[in-house]
């Protein structure tokens, strides 16, 4: 027994290593499409409403898609719909190599919106799985931090490789070629990590019955304070870029650099923040990540110098990774077993269905009511969301660390099973 035991501890591990690595390759281009994607839409002639059209693009197949999906990745497992994820991404950064134009643009967006809905959905599902209950909120973290780690690299080679191109004199459409021809090498890894380390971690899901319910009232309650917190904060991101080039006249370079210190909080500190979700419980930190976004949104259209930018961008990094593994966590903790897929699909439907609707609503009201409004107007959302976060949601305590628990320990350092800082990141 005690052998079989390990044995299934190390088959765990093995497969949140091969996760961690294919969420690592995947996200190296999701910075810098953040950041150039209304700058490229803008030379393609653009309106901010059709800026906005690209980050709701994204988001329309995952609103149409994961109630069902969720329910089929607690029928058929999570594995072939992690791999299918993958390779829609794959399949995405082609595309857009070959996209000059906005409709094209917009077909790219969609099959990454393909992808994006399958993967994440059956990564959150797969790492609740395996998680013990005492220590959801830092395996989530460690999860958040292979994306981000993924996108700062991918960034800062992606501009890099800008730089240098616009000195040898190409055009935007030529680097644009080019840079995403080379983004879809890490998207093949990624896919070949998936497909060679991510076992399945519901191998029972064919054969035994679904006797959960897959809908709560507290998960409605969430999937309510999601969908307009989620959608509020989609509104103002792709507006962000343009509206700071406008007000401080800084080029992508100078935003890059603001934005440094923010990714690397996000890189490192979501682990670390999500045994504070384990410790003290899951609705603190949703709620102080509510409140320091909505600071920082209404301190936005006050911005005049890329040191506040890099301040502010700091300040709301530090709230949000201490709210999105709680969040997360919030889920896996009033799921039942067997509609976990169920129950992400749901709760990711939510967010993804105000992501959908907030850019367009951001792209009219900077185009017609003033650049400053579609900020203020979030300020105030997020104050509602992290009231009702404080009075609507219930959660039980979750206290100390499991002994033996496969995904964390007491103390500050990283999980052994997770290798030291350099070996999992090759």
């Amino acid at each position: 027994m005690k052998q079989e035991a390990q044995d299934t501890q190390q088959a765990t591990c093995n497969t949140l290593k091969a996760l961690w690595r294919a969420v690592f390759w995947v996200s190296c281009p999701f910075g810098i499409l953040s950041f150039v994607l209304p700058i490229y839409g803008k030379e393609l002639g653009a309106t901010a409403l059709e800026v906005g059209g690209f980050f709701s693009a994204i988001s329309l197949v995952p609103v149409v898609v994961r109630p069902f999906l969720g329910r089929a990745l607690d029928r058929w497992g999570r594995r072939p719909f992690l791999l299918l994820g993958l390779l829609g991404y794959a399949v995405a950064m082609l595309m857009f190599c070959f996209a000059d134009t906005v409709w094209l643009l917009t077909i790219a967006r969609f099959i990454q919106g393909m992808g994006q809905a399958f993967l994440w959905l059956s990564a959150y599902t797969i790492v609740a799985d395996v998680a013990a209950e005492a220590g959801r909120g830092h395996s989530f973290g460690v999860i958040d931090e292979a994306t981000y780690r993924g996108a700062i690299i991918g960034t800062t080679a992606g501009f890099t490789a800008i730089f240098t191109l616009e000195g040898f004199g190409l055009s935007w459409k030529r680097i644009w070629f080019w840079l995403f021809a080379a983004y879809t090498l890490p998207a093949l890894l990624a896919l070949w990590n998936g497909w060679r380390g991510v076992r399945e971690t519901r191998p029972q899901a064919a054969t035994q019955p679904i006797e959960s319910r897959p809908i709560s009232g507290q998960l409605l309650a969430l999937m309510g304070i999601v969908f307009v917190t989620g959608g509020s904060t989609a509104m103002v991101w792709p507006l962000l870029m343009i509206f700071l080039q406008d007000a401080l006249r800084a080029g992508v370079g100078d935003l890059a650099l603001a934005y440094l210190p923010a990714a690397l909080i996000s890189s490192f500190l979501p682990s670390r923040m999500g045994r504070i979700a384990d410790r003290l419980g899951r609705k603190m930190p949703m709620v102080a990540g509510l409140l320091v976004g909505a600071l920082a949104s209404a301190l936005v259209p006050h911005l005049r110098s890329v040191i506040a930018l890099t301040v502010l961008w700091a300040v709301e990094s530090l709230g949000y990774t201490a709210s999105v593994p709680a969040e997360r966590a919030f889920v896996a903790d009033i799921a039942g077993e067997d509609v976990r897929g169920t129950s992400y699909g749901f709760y990711t439907f939510a967010y993804f269905l105000g992501a959908v609707l907030g850019p367009l609503a951001g792209g009219w009201l900077y185009d017609n009511l003033g650049h400053a409004m579609p900020f203020y107007l979030n300020t105030a959302v997020l104050l509602v969301g992290a009231l009702l976060v404080a009075v609507v949601l219930r959660e039980s305590p979750v206290l100390g660390w499991p002994q033996g628990a496969p995904f964390g320990r007491e103390g500050g350092e990283q999980p052994a099973q997770w290798g030291d800082e350099r070996g999992d990141r090759q």
